[in-house]
Parts: C-alpha cells; structure tokens; sequence
C-alpha cells in the first residue's frame, strides 16, 4: 500500500459524518488543476477522508456543510483496488471558502453516516432514526443531533 503525505483541495459533498472510535469522516471532491481542459462528463476524483484529532472531528462535526471548500493535509493511501476511493487521514483542516447557508423547504431527509434525520421548517426539532429505521430521538435543534448519535453509539455500543 502506498501512502504520501500531501495537501488537498476540495469541496465537502455531504455533511460529515460520525465515524468509529471518537472519529468524524466525509468525503472530499477534488477537481484537477486543469479540469478545463478535460471532457465536461470526466468524473470529480473522490477522497475519503477521516479525522482524528479532537479539535478536527468537532470542527467537523459542528462546522462544516456540503459546499465549503477544504484544504486537508495528512496522510493519503493509494486504494488497493481499482475503483476503491483513496482514503486521507486528516492531520490539519483549513476552511478555505464557506457555502451559502442552506434554506430548508418544507421537510428534507438526510443522512448521517448510518443515521437518518428528518428536517422539517416548521419546527425546531429533529427526529433521529438509525439507516435501518430505529428510532434514537428527538433532538432539540439540528446542533444537537450530532451529541443524540453519540449518546446512542455509547449505549447501544456503536451498532446502528
């Protein structure tokens, strides 16, 4: 396996997630350099990446949307199969650019890591399901989702 610490630059495509043992992981879409000059259906290189340091997971977890624009430095893996994305192992994070806030319209479903959470405009309230349909809660706003999963992961063991 072949590893080499780098610096990327890439946009956030869905919000980040959870991940195991104190981590939060999402994925980074890179555009090569010269991206103009390749066909308009050539596909955005996706880089896995995962947090480990504290202050990077809450940033993750707390701070960052679909949308902004990352600088991440760690440590990247080559994936061992064709068609595998390569994973980073995020040693610094930089906010390069921010999106737009986003402005919910009636109800949206979306997903964290294995969990499922229903916005809803009309309340403040968010209720939590796992990806399998079990009910975790009913967080009080949507900053508090993150620390309902947590609560759930540590009684239920981390099983979704």
């Amino acid at each position: 396996m072949e590893t080499t610490h780098c610096a990327v630059d890439g946009w956030v495509d869905v919000i980040p997630a959870p991940g195991p043992h104190s981590t939060a992981t999402f994925d980074l879409i890179v555009r090569p350099a010269d991206a103009d000059t390749l066909p308009e259906d050539a596909p955005d290189t996706v880089i896995s990446c995962t947090g480990k340091a504290a202050g990077i997971v809450h940033e993750l977890l707390h701070g960052i949307q679909p949308g902004d624009l990352l600088r991440v430095t760690g440590t990247l893996v080559q994936p061992s199969a064709s068609g595998e994305p390569a994973r980073l192992t995020v040693d610094v994070l930089e906010v390069l650019d921010t999106a737009l806030l986003p402005v919910l319209n009636d109800m949206v479903i979306d997903r964290y890591g294995d969990y499922v959470v229903i916005f809803d405009a009309s309340t403040d309230k968010v209720p939590v399901f796992t990806a399998l349909g079990t009910w975790v809660g009913l967080a009080d706003n949507p900053d508090a989702i993150t620390t309902l999963i947590d609560i759930h992961e540590r009684v239920t063991g981390g099983d979704a």
